[in-house]
Formats: structure tokens, sequence, C-alpha cells
């Protein structure tokens, strides 16, 4: 079995970039846009030369836009079981509702941060733990939610699919990781008192493996007020977290992505690549010690 620390270190930054630039690259990947398929297929088409990996897809929609759930699942040698799953996931859709004059179905969303950053990094995630199910003792579920800028109506929709007992232990989102040009910070999303053990695995996962991010600053979310995909399992009570620059008060140690939700999200402000690629590796670490 490949140490975990050595299994962060084959994360390729090349390749996060070469993801997040072909994402920027369709224009828009608002659900209301023509070039979101063009996003679909790409995601498809990526995990698809994956060997090992089974890819599935979860259709949804919200009045009466559709929408579509990318999964690659990772499933050990053995016969997973039908609990204890870990979840990755992260949000393909766009948008850029705060540029004047937006027409979601015309204008331009290349949500190079928001979030190709996190998107890019579960197309890594999948390469490497295609060459780590021997290792794994439980299924990790690659989820690439759409709809999350319509407040997370993918995931909630996917949510509403799962059996009881619900099948997944841990919830890890990543979203909007690569902005920030003062620091290597970023927010630790947790989703009531039932996250707090899985917000301290982080926590320490991060200083196990030395990964540097700092400040790793926990914040408790206690209701859909904070839009991210971990929201909905949080609040039906898995446990789940996510890593983000975007719910943190500005400070010196964060001045803001201001180009979020506009035209301007472009691959040129992706500002802090060390930073993108140590929250990948923390948001991966963290994932299989849970999953091993």
């Amino acid at each position: 079995m490949r140490p975990i620390a050595a299994v962060l270190e084959r994360i390729d930054a090349a390749k996060l970039n070469d993801h997040m630039t072909a994402l920027a690259s369709f224009g828009s990947r608002d659900v209301r846009h023509p070039n979101h398929a063009k996003a679909v297929a790409y995601l498809k088409e990526q995990l698809g030369a994956i060997p090992g990996l089974v890819v599935q897809s979860h259709r949804a929609a919200y009045n009466g836009i559709p929408l579509e759930n990318i999964f690659a699942i990772a499933d050990p040698f053995t016969q997973p079981g039908p609990t204890g799953w870990v979840m990755i996931c992260a949000h393909y859709d766009s948008i850029s509702n705060r540029s004047p004059g937006w027409n979601p179905a015309t204008s331009d969303a290349p949500g190079a941060d928001d979030n190709g950053t996190g998107t890019a990094a579960l197309l890594e995630y999948a390469r490497l733990l295609a060459q780590e199910r021997a290792s794994l003792r439980q299924r990790v579920v690659l989820a690439f939610f759409d709809g999350e800028e319509l407040f997370f109506k993918g995931s909630a929709a996917y949510l509403g699919t799962l059996p009881e007992p619900k099948p997944y232990a841990a919830v890890i989102n990543i979203d909007m990781v690569g902005f920030n040009p003062l620091a290597d910070r970023l927010d630790l999303i947790w989703y009531t008192n039932g996250s707090a053990g899985l917000r301290d695995r982080m926590i320490a996962a991060n200083d196990r493996y030395q990964i540097g991010v700092s400040p790793l600053l926990p914040q408790l979310a206690t209701s859909g007020a904070t839009i991210l995909d971990a929201a909905p399992f949080g609040l039906a009570g898995i446990p789940s977290i996510a890593i983000v620059q975007r719910y943190g008060e500005n400070d010196s140690t964060f001045p803001g992505n201001y180009t979020f939700h506009t035209v301007n999200d472009t691959p040129d402000k992706i500002t802090n690549k060390r930073l993108w690629l140590k929250a990948t590796k923390l948001a991966l670490a963290t994932a299989l010690e849970l999953a091993r």
C-alpha cells in the first residue's frame, strides 16, 4: 500500500491547470447556457478514459431546468458495504449574475475559480484513486454536482434519492480554492455538531502531512445560507465539511475574490496555485484516511 503522503505527491499541478483551463474555455457552464453541455461531455470523456472507475449520471430538474450530476466511483477490490462511503464533491456549473446585464443563456460565466479549481481537483482524484483501489476498504464517490449556483439544487436532489440508512459516512466539498494572493488561507465550513469530528480530522491531516494550509479557519454552518454542496448532506445529519475561500471575512490573510460570479472569473485570476495544490492535497488526504 502506497503511503498517503506518497499519494499526495502524485497530484499533478499541470493536470489541475489543464482541466481548469479547459473548463473555463467553454465560456459558460451555467445550466441555462448551451455550452453547459460541453462541460458535461468533457467530464464524461475524461472520466471514461480512466480504467477501474464506474461513471454514472443522476438527472434531476429545477423549475424545468435539467440538471445532471456525474459520479466517478472508486470501489475497493472487495465488495463495498452499503454504508461507510466517502464522498468528495465539487460543483461544475458556473454563473455570472454579478456582472451587469447578465443573461444566463448568453453571457460568459467562465468560472475558473468558482468552481473550475474544485472540479479539476476531482478529475485528478479520479486518476489517482483508480490506481489506489487495492488500498481502499470503503467506496469513494467523486461527485460532480450540477446546479449548485441555483442554491445547491443538484446535490439536494441527489440526497433525496439516498436510502436509509444513508450510505455516506463523510462528505468533503472543495469549492473555489485558487485565488488568494495574500496567504495560503482556507475557510473550513462544518455543518452542525455532527460534523465536528470530520472537521477535526481535516485539521489533523493538515498537520500530519505538513500540507501547510495556514490559516485554516473553522466556521460552523447551521443553515443553507452557506451555499455549498456540503450543506444538504450536513443538514441531513451526514458529517460534512467544505474548504472554500468565499465565506471568511476579508482581512490581512484574505482579500476576497472580487471576480466570482462575474464574467471576469478567468484562468488568469487563479493567483495562488500553491494554495490550490494544498487544498487538493488536504481534501484527498482526509478522504483516504477515512476510506482505507
